[in-house]
């Protein structure tokens, strides 16, 4: 899971995004609210941390302005501000959550816990493209009602495109998304990107994993290119 903190006090910042590391999370850092603001709408994240008070711009405003763009990550607000309007401000421009400084970072970890667990699919959820189905519930993949054996990491990488269908996804995307680390080879992505397609495509004579030369791939499925 990728996070995002927005947090202009350092030795706050460097405490929370320590605690968070060590508890498995890929930490992204912002110091004030238009560097916050552009990592925000440059990279996809799963949660942001947001400072309510940030020199630069607000982060009320931030949240604002993300909500009108349609980025709906999930949004928890720190604050000294602790009057129940503040917290009724913070939640009607769109926040998640509020939670009033000083805090535990127990609490903190608790709240972001809760807020992602909102996002995972619920049991019986299915993923699908034309032919192509996922079964989250037991993470079993079919393709014209035949099972498809993956192995755990092709596993993710399916499960992403699925939730992505229709977007070219460049390769440090798939990297710092599906393997969480984008110093990997981008050989390494490419490589199972073919995985994919000779247990997917070749067998079945279907083009779901598409390369868009230059760019990335993209999974698409289009009913004019499936067999008679």
């Amino acid at each position: 899971m990728r996070l995002l903190l927005i947090e202009d006090e350092p030795k706050l910042s460097k405490a929370i995004a320590q605690g968070l590391r060590e508890e498995g999370y890929v930490v992204d850092q912002a110091f004030d609210g238009g560097e916050g603001e552009r990592l925000a709408f440059m990279q996809e994240h799963d949660l942001i941390i947001l400072d309510g008070m940030l020199p630069g711009l607000d982060g009320l405003q931030i949240c604002q302005n993300l909500r009108r763009e349609r980025i709906q990550t999930p949004i928890l607000i720190l604050s000294a501000r602790n009057q129940v309007q503040d917290r009724i401000a913070g939640l009607n421009v769109g926040a998640d959550d509020y939670l009033n400084k000083p805090f535990e970072f127990e609490e903190l970890l608790a709240r972001v816990r809760a807020l992602l667990r909102r996002q995972v699919p619920s049991q019986g959820v299915q993923l699908q493209a034309g032919p192509l189905r996922m079964d989250l519930s037991c993470h079993r993949v079919f393709l014209q009602e035949e099972e498809i054996k993956l192995t755990l990491q092709e596993y993710r990488l399916l499960e992403y495109f699925l939730q992505h269908q229709g977007q070219i996804i460049s390769r440090l995307q798939l990297a710092e998304r599906v393997w969480e680390d984008p110093d990997i080879s981008l050989g390494t992505v490419d490589v199972y990107i073919g995985y994919l397609r000779n247990k997917i495509d070749k067998p079945f004579g279907t083009h779901l994993l598409q390369t868009v030369r230059g760019v990335g791939y993209c999974l698409r499925y289009d009913p004019s290119d499936a067999n008679p």
